[in-house]
């Protein structure tokens, strides 16, 4: 009567800072946890605002995570894992996505969370082949803090002032640093736009 589809598969969960990412993935973890589902959470050791062992929403929300450096470093702690949680995904290198596709190919669910864009508007890291290569993306918006409107980009804030284009890429923060924008209330000085 009902079809029994095979396991494995990956799920994005994307969007600007301040839209709720990591609260989506501890909430699908939590949900799953009831199932008794095998899960190991991961974070990028870089990634030590709230906490070093746990992936932490800006809500306050926890869970127990492995801090990693590397994402070849998923292939030794993740053993049998039935779900592999990754929390700010944009931080890891490009072999992230292989990892990924490793374990979705062997029937494993794995749920990412991680910025699409940088403070620049443009596509962070290796994104845009991680969210291409999965079966589901989910995009979140937050409230732009000038005007209202939905906000799908980051705006970097350097005391007080929006961020030059040649500013680093990585730099991690919060609303210390950071804030959610529309489109049009996004503005990155020296950034070529058309006439």
């Amino acid at each position: 009567m009902y079809k029994q589809y095979r396991e494995g598969w990956i799920e994005v969960i994307t969007g600007c800072m301040f839209a709720g990412k990591t609260e989506e993935l501890i909430r699908r973890i939590n949900v799953l946890q009831f199932a008794k589902k095998r899960i190991v959470v991961f974070k990028p050791s870089i990634d030590d605002r709230y906490s070093i062992d746990r992936v932490v929403s800006h809500a306050g929300t926890s869970i127990e995570s492995y801090a990693i450096s590397k994402s070849e470093e998923i292939l030794e702690l993740a053993k049998d894992a039935e779900v592999i949680a990754i929390d700010e995904v944009q931080f890891f290198d490009e072999g992230i996505v292989d990892v990924c596709n490793y374990y979705a190919d062997r029937g494993v669910r794995v749920m990412c969370a991680g910025l699409d864009m940088d403070f620049r508007g443009e596509p962070f890291s290796m994104m845009p082949r991680l969210m291409t290569q999965a079966e589901f993306v989910t995009k979140l918006t937050a409230v732009c803090t000038k005007c209202g409107a939905p906000a799908t980009r980051t705006q970097r804030i350097v005391n007080g002032q929006p961020a030059h284009y040649n500013d680093p890429i990585v730099l991690v923060g919060a609303s210390e640093a950071y804030e959610a924008r529309c489109r049009h209330c996004h503005d990155v000085p020296g950034k070529k736009k058309l006439k």
